[in-house]
């Protein structure tokens, strides 16, 4: 670890001593692993901070995350790192921390295809279309194919959507992806074959984009060797958020802007990778130290958010790992309570207990808006969300749609409507 700048002392000290070493590393490729709740974000923007008290222009920062709000609050907290090293001089502190590119591997994609795809041969005017575009012109190409007219059933556009993902994100073959994921599609293999290469067409003749070709291209001009010597040039530091999410066409995208590791950073825990059905692989993160040689590994095992016997609980878990990284979570949060595992029959059973367990918590003088109910998902609510309606308990749901959102509930309530007022032509 590399002394810290004087203006930056003040700043550091709320740091724990593994989260110092990693914001203030200086040579060589840097890998931290950070369990839950063990502060990557501050760690992250600290080393952001770092690398500008060292010299480095802002400007010349590559700062990759999963999501633009997590973009967005990572720049946030290095504005306020910067001003506070800079009294006096607030104005030229967030100009600089504006300078950073911040962002997703696709909007970052996008700005750097926009700058330098030239050199590829790719026009700086193409169109970015979503998913449901994409979706909607794989369908359109398959109907002009007429391909799944022969009675067989054929792959739904949204499949056929991932599997040509996925094979354009681990950088694969048609027929081991289909063999391995998709294995009821393997008698069309020629037929998507052909759909896929008419996708690939028809994008190019019309100067689009979907999201997966942002990573594409942008692979290619890291690739390119006049392409790859503009983007390097660009660039001294390079850090990226959860890395175990990352997957193999984005992490040759890295290798193609740090070829020895120089100036890269990133930082994941390998116990959360939880995007493989999104082509993600937990090997980027494991073989890190592997591909980039002399890698020097920082593990941050504070835990800021959990008490003791929840981490025990998470240690256990974490240590039936048959490759892992070692780590041992803690905390000084001290409880007496620890976890406690329910087993109910059903999802109505399930939705009982927890609402009973609420009124027993709201009895005890705990409200309702100081408690939270987590889901895998958020459609795994709807049993929770009918019972709580039954018993006239008010909630609000972050993410997904609620029960009463939902398609099939508001067909039955415009039926209502309309025999409550007929004249309703809502």
């Amino acid at each position: 670890m590399s002394d810290i700048p004087p203006q930056l002392e003040d700043l550091f000290k709320q740091l724990n001593p593994a989260q110092q070493t990693a914001a203030c590393h200086d040579a060589g490729p840097l890998l931290i692993i950070a369990g839950a709740g063990t502060g990557k974000t501050t760690t992250l923007s600290h080393r952001v901070a770092y690398l500008i008290a060292q010299g480095i222009d802002p400007s010349r920062i590559l700062l990759l995350t999963f999501s633009r709000r997590a973009a967005n609050e990572m720049v946030r907290r290095v504005d306020a790192l910067l001003r506070a090293m800079s009294a006096g001089r607030e104005n030229t502190a967030s100009a600089r921390s504006r300078s950073i590119w911040g962002g997703t591997f696709h909007s970052t994609a996008a700005r750097l295809l926009r700058r330098y795809g030239q050199a590829i041969g790719l026009p700086d005017d193409f169109t970015i279309i979503d998913r449901s575009d994409a979706e909607d012109l794989m369908s359109a190409l398959r109907s002009e194919l007429e391909l799944g007219n022969n009675g067989k059933k054929f792959p739904r556009k949204g499949t056929l959507l991932e599997i040509y993902s996925r094979c354009v994100n681990t950088c694969s073959k048609l027929e081991p992806i289909l063999e391995r994921h998709y294995p009821w599609c393997l008698e069309h293999a020629d037929e998507l074959k052909k759909l896929f290469q008419a996708f690939v067409d028809r994008k190019e003749k019309q100067n689009i984009l979907d999201y997966d070709d942002l990573l594409l291209f942008w692979h290619a001009l890291a690739a390119d060797p006049a392409g790859g010597k503009l983007l390097r040039g660009q660039f001294e530091a390079v850090l990226v958020d959860e890395y175990q999410d990352t997957n193999i066409l984005q992490s040759g995208i890295l290798k193609n802007l740090c070829p020895d590791g120089e100036g890269l950073t990133v930082v994941g825990d390998d116990a959360q990778s939880i995007y493989s059905f999104r082509a993600a692989t937990v090997r980027n993160i494991l073989d890190f130290p592997q591909e980039y040689e002399g890698t020097t590994v920082v593990t941050l095992e504070e835990n800021y958010r959990s008490t003791q016997p929840i981490l025990q609980a998470t240690n256990q878990i974490i240590d039936e790992a048959h490759e892992r990284y070692e780590k041992n979570l803690w905390s000084s949060k001290i409880s007496g309570e620890a976890p406690c595992l329910v087993d109910c029959s059903d999802n109505n059973e399930q939705a009982d207990f927890v609402v009973q367990q609420v009124l027993e918590h709201r009895e005890a003088g705990i409200p309702l808006n100081q408690q939270a109910v987590l889901f895998r998902a958020s459609h795994h609510s709807l049993s929770l969300e009918v019972e709580l309606a039954r018993r006239n308990i008010a909630y609000h749901k972050y993410g997904g749609l609620k029960f009463i959102e939902t398609a099939h509930v508001k067909d039955l309530m415009a039926y209502l409507r309309l025999a409550e007022n007929p004249r309703d032509a809502v």
